[in-house]
């Protein structure tokens, strides 16, 4: 049987393979470290050939978990910050209580996710602007899923709530959600 570190260390594999790039490794020093498994770390995969952004990445978040809910987590940013690295380590600690979380639910950030946003929630999506063979990870005979966390507004989440997770991704490709702008504006009320 495989180990949290055979986990961590194909995991990591697997996003640096895709992106074509080395990251940098971020052991969180901010956050709830004890619900997380020892080896959980963020990595940072500078602007690559896919994207001209940076992406962090959960490594770790599913290492040790034995049911059927398996997901790491990845979040775009035109720019590095240890920020997401704090906001990672939440959401991955939080995974780990007994309301894990999942593709469509979202998350109450408390703070801007970057800067001044107005973006202060967030919201778990496929993967769409990857290619086919990023989501699913094999390991040790099961299937984990890279997840996007998308940066969204308290209204969004509300519109989420309303209307449901295909409503607001709806809403995201009618109004060109601009995904990595910290300064974008609500897609709903316009502010």
């Amino acid at each position: 049987m495989n180990t949290a570190h055979d986990y961590i260390s194909q995991l990591a594999q697997h996003y640096q393979q895709y992106y074509g790039v080395e990251g940098r490794k971020h052991t969180p020093d901010k956050g709830p470290r004890e619900k997380l498994p020892p080896v959980f770390y963020v990595l940072e995969i500078p602007p690559n050939k896919r994207h001209g952004a940076f992406v962090y990445c959960t490594v770790g978040m599913s290492a040790d978990r034995t049911d059927d809910n398996l997901i790491e987590l990845f979040v775009f940013s035109p720019k590095s910050d240890p920020k997401l690295v704090e906001l990672l380590t939440y959401c991955a600690s939080y995974h780990r209580t007994g309301r894990p979380l999942n593709i469509h639910h979202t998350v109450n950030i408390g703070q801007p996710w970057l800067d001044s946003s107005v973006c202060d929630h967030a919201f778990i999506s496929l993967p769409y602007l990857e290619e086919e063979g990023f989501e699913i990870f094999p390991f040790d005979n099961r299937e984990i899923h890279c997840y996007w966390l998308i940066p969204i507004t308290k209204e969004e989440r509300s519109y989420k709530v309303e209307n449901g997770c295909e409503a607001l991704e709806q809403l995201f490709e009618e109004k060109e959600l601009d995904y990595i702008n910290p300064e974008r504006k609500c897609l709903v009320t316009g502010k």
